[in-house]
């Protein structure tokens, strides 16, 4: 039985991320379909309440006054294009594509289209929206009826969703 399993990332997929994937497919034949959302804007309130809590203030004021994305962050385009790379390194059969508009409207969307058997949500920790479950993985499964599973992109760490 073939199955496809829908991976909505914010930024380009690693090894780890790939090894972690990798132990999802299981015995059964799996697609992986990538989405990578166009718009990666994040909130500004929550990524300087992010910060505070961590205790980088520095950082948390630096945030408030920058209105582009950070420099080191590739292009959705070019983020799904490394993310293939590394997926298809670890052996594993994926396709993607980038989105526009609404991430989570997205992954939703593209699970009940391909009639996937599970979703899986990649971020860095985002302390706010984590903690009041308003990160992606949450949203998406009060909306679907499959698992959705919160990874922290670049570890093994399980998001709580």
């Amino acid at each position: 039985m073939n199955q496809t399993i829908v991976v909505l990332t914010e930024e380009a997929l690693t090894d780890a991320d790939a090894l972690n994937l990798q132990a999802l497919q299981g015995d059964d034949a799996t697609e992986f379909l990538l989405l990578v959302p166009e718009d990666r804007n994040t909130s500004v309130v929550g990524e300087f309440l992010h910060h505070l809590s961590l205790l980088e203030l520095a950082e948390a004021f630096r945030g408030l006054s920058k209105d582009e994305p950070a420099a080191d962050a590739p292009a959705p385009a070019t983020a799904l294009q490394i993310s293939l790379e590394v997926v298809t390194r670890h052996g594993l059969a994926a396709r993607g594509e980038t989105v526009a508009g609404n991430a989570v409207k997205a992954l939703v969307a593209t699970a009940k289209e391909t009639d996937a058997s599970q979703a899986v949500v990649i971020t860095r920790p985002h302390a706010v929206a984590d903690t009041f479950h308003r990160d992606w993985a949450n949203q998406a499964q009060d909306q679907l009826g499959i698992a959705v599973l919160h990874l922290y992109s670049g570890s093994g760490f399980i998001g709580g969703s």
